[in-house]
């Protein structure tokens, strides 16, 4: 890191869940947030960059159009986005790891300790899960408790609930889901 600010792109996108917020350093996307987040994510960006400028930028790296194509039914629009979420060592192997969970499917945070052969890091993974910055691209939304309750989503639960219904996630699922929460 340099004493230099970093320019960031950003751009603004309407969702039938709000405003969603991607940021860009040029190369990849490095945050994917929303609107109503947004302190969060700067924070967040504060961590890896320090010193950053946002500056309006249309579609970076045409990441806005490929998340609008997967809001209308395209889910592998965002398959290939090339991230770049900062973060520790064990934290960007986490939510690498997210991308091979397929829409529409859901594993437990205890699974995914399993699968990255950390079987003690549960609570690790869900906290890493909770700071991912690369919301929806990084889909950390298809991660639930073990009783199937859906939880840990800093977008919101309403949020998790939509982008898990909108992928195929079953009514069934949904429904029992709803119970829990």
């Amino acid at each position: 890191m340099s004493d230099a600010v970093v320019e960031l792109w950003i751009d603004r996108l309407s969702s039938e869940i709000g405003t969603v917020l991607v940021v860009s350093d040029g190369a990849a996307i490095c945050a994917v947030d929303f609107e109503d987040h947004e302190a969060r994510m700067q924070e967040l960006l504060t961590k890896e960059y320090v010193d950053f400028k946002l500056t309006p930028k249309r579609n970076p790296l045409g990441v806005s159009d490929r998340l609008q194509a997967y809001f209308a039914g395209e889910l592998d629009a965002i398959d290939g986005i090339p991230v770049n979420p900062g973060g520790t060592d064990f934290q960007r192997e986490v939510w690498m790891h997210l991308r091979s969970i397929p829409p529409g499917k859901t594993i437990t945070y205890g699974q995914l300790a399993d699968l990255l052969k950390k079987p003690k890091s549960a609570r690790a993974v869900g906290m890493t899960n909770s700071l991912n910055p690369i919301s929806i691209v990084l889909p950390c939304h298809r991660v639930i408790g073990a009783n199937g309750k859906l939880t840990g989503y800093a977008g919101g639960l309403d949020r998790k609930r939509w982008l898990l219904h909108h992928e195929g996630w079953g009514q069934e699922e949904v429904q029992l889901a709803l119970l829990f929460t």
